[in-house]
């Protein structure tokens, strides 16, 4: 029975149930005809799982581009309005509502357009047994920020297994009639309690999210002669430039720097 009350504090928003510990067995067979996208990688010491934080990649890059035209022919009718006089305070509050939206309307474009052509083509996770290591290739935007260099980009983070906590969450998103977003979370607690300290997207489906963590579970508790066999290959990320969707195309490839490449894939 599941429990009513989430395990971690703070509360992950839309919290709905606690998967079973990194240590505890898993909780969940794995059928490999609904996942996915397969393991991208395994030997006897790592496991690399597919984490694309993008799937649905395109739209919002063409949108961007519409936004940004139409912000430049309104800023190019608004510096000819700037000619004409202000004769009242409703003129001067209608001009800087103009402004605002202007400058909101440029700032969305930009970043939707940052978002969707700088994020990696996967953002994978690798599992180190041998190390009881979680290595997550992670990229990173701040909207508050839009021309720094430093604050969007990838980061690669390293966690220990041991301080893991998976979330099923879901919600109802602001769609029209409304529309279901769930994904699976992971936590990763203070040493000892169970304070989150950080959270991140593991999975965009539950079903995909409680799968890759039972791998996940199976591989670092048992090995590679648990995981499953898949009927199809990995799928390659980074050899996508064939395609004719212009965000996957400009998207960076996956490159792990070389020293987090080389510990993540071996023992010490």
């Amino acid at each position: 029975m599941a429990a009513s009350k989430p395990l971690l504090q703070p509360r992950c928003p839309g919290w709905k149930k606690d998967l079973s510990g990194p240590n505890d067995p898993p909780e969940k067979l794995v059928t490999t005809k609904f996942i996915s996208n397969p393991p991208n990688a395994f030997n006897e010491h790592y496991i690399e799982l597919p984490r694309s934080t993008m799937n649905f990649r395109g739209p919002i890059a063409i949108l961007s581009i519409i936004l940004m035209i139409c912000s430049l022919w309104g800023g190019i009718f608004f510096f000819y309005a700037l000619a004409l006089p202000i004769r009242n305070i409703e003129d001067f509050i209608s001009k800087l509502t103009v402004i605002g939206a202007i400058l909101f309307s440029a700032g969305s474009a930009l970043g939707g357009w940052r978002l969707d052509t700088e994020c990696p083509r996967d953002e994978p996770i690798r599992f180190n047994r041998a190390r009881r290591k979680v290595y997550v290739y992670r990229f990173r935007s701040n909207y508050f920020k839009l021309f720094s260099r430093t604050e969007w980009g990838v980061h690669v983070d390293v966690f220990d297994w041991d301080d893991l906590h998976a979330e099923y969450c879901s919600a109802y998103g602001p769609m029209g009639t409304g529309g279901k977003i769930e994904m699976v979370m992971l936590a990763v607690r203070e040493p000892g309690t169970n304070i989150a300290k950080d959270r991140f997207k593991f999975a965009g489906s539950q079903e995909d999210g409680e799968s890759f963590w039972t791998i996940a579970q199976l591989f670092m508790q048992q090995g590679p002669e648990a995981i499953p066999a898949f009927d199809r290959s990995p799928r390659d990320w980074n050899n996508e430039d064939d395609t004719l969707n212009i965000a996957r195309r400009l998207a960076p490839k996956v490159k792990w720097p070389e020293d987090i490449d080389l510990e993540s894939r071996t023992a010490p």
